[in-house]
């Protein structure tokens, strides 16, 4: 947990792969509650113009600004790619959600520098850091 800590403190931007506009879906909730809890939280989703008023890029490589973390709200098969497309922009984490493991793309983002959290919910992460609930 403490490493979790140290990279949500120094967190400002976060990218939310899969982050999706219907809000039945727990990407949309999470996305909302990074949102509500003071990050700058940028989604990434090809079939979606913009997320909860925010605009969507189609992929990272698309984001025009730094990203300190990629999160991750796809299936474990298509992290590779995106941990490829993390390391190509700088990114500083690749965070997988909850239920997405993946070792491979593990191993990418880490050979390219980036700090890796894998099966854990970034939202529950933070509430559990700040007292907040998610």
């Amino acid at each position: 947990m403490r490493k979790e800590q140290k990279i949500l403190k120094k967190a400002g931007t976060i990218a939310v792969v899969g982050a999706s506009p219907d809000i039945s879906r727990h990407s949309n909730a999470v996305t909302a509650y990074l949102i509500a809890s003071g990050f700058r939280v940028i989604p990434v989703n090809p079939n979606a113009a913009e997320v909860l008023g925010l605009k969507s890029y189609p992929d990272l490589k698309s984001v025009p600004e730094p990203v300190d973390i990629v999160n991750v709200f796809r299936a474990s098969e298509h992290t590779p790619e995106i941990a490829e497309d993390a390391v190509a922009i700088g990114a500083r984490v690749l965070w997988l959600q909850q239920g997405v493991v993946n070792e491979t793309a593990a191993d990418i983002a880490m050979r390219g520098g980036l700090e890796v959290i894998m099966d854990r919910c970034i939202a529950r992460a933070h509430a559990a850091m700040t007292g907040l609930s998610h």
